[in-house]
């Protein structure tokens, strides 16, 4: 069964990152994200943690603009927990292939209690767990896109903040907008979208 197993290239590249006779892994051109996840899981497990597998996508600009999307693959409508996790997870993923250090934007169609929903209170509770997983994270919302990447908005809309204006790491409320953002952001924006990571 075990040599059946790693004749599948997916599971044999999982399996020498699980045991360290490699440093990272390139996968998915043949391969759908389901199935390149589960040989993931079954070998190599969740980091320590981690409440759920996510995905981020790290989107570069030719003038050297860096910036993390979460998640845009995976997980299609998280719960609080789930999104707290991520946006952890998103931000450590951040720094390690950055360098930068994350501030982290939980997006919603609100930013500060401007509108009062259940999507909204899904952010602001995953907001508390985060930064109850990872005290000392620079990390705010619940934030709309331009309050957080704008620097003039973020001033006026959450003048308090730390992150608003000066967001890396954005972390979007499900997949239809994550994905949906990513694609935009190649297309229209004209950056480099490497992911899923």
């Amino acid at each position: 069964k075990a040599l059946e197993i790693v004749k599948d290239p997916l599971f044999f590249a999982s399996s020498m990152l699980a045991h360290g006779d490699a440093d990272g892994g390139v996968a998915g051109s043949i391969s759908t994200t389901g199935d390149v996840l589960r040989a993931a899981i079954q070998t190599i497990g969740l980091k320590e943690g981690s409440k759920v597998v996510s995905s981020t996508f790290l989107m570069s600009f030719d003038d050297g603009r860096v910036f993390t999307y979460g998640d845009c693959g995976v997980v299609p409508y998280p719960d609080s927990v789930q999104l707290a996790s991520i946006a952890v997870d998103s931000a450590d993923t951040h720094y390690k292939l950055t360098g930068i250090e994350p501030k982290v934007a939980m997006l919603s169609f609100s930013t500060m209690g401007s509108a009062k929903h259940e999507r909204v209170e899904l952010v602001t509770d995953a907001l508390k767990l985060a930064k109850a997983q990872k005290p000392g994270l620079d990390i705010d919302g619940e934030l709309q896109f331009d309050t957080a990447y704008v620097s003039s908005v973020g001033e006026r809309k959450a003048p308090e903040s730390k992150v608003a204006g000066h967001a890396n790491v954005f972390i979007f409320p499900n997949l239809d907008a994550g994905n949906i953002s990513y694609k935009i952001t190649e297309r229209l924006g004209g950056a480099t979208a490497t992911g899923p990571i």
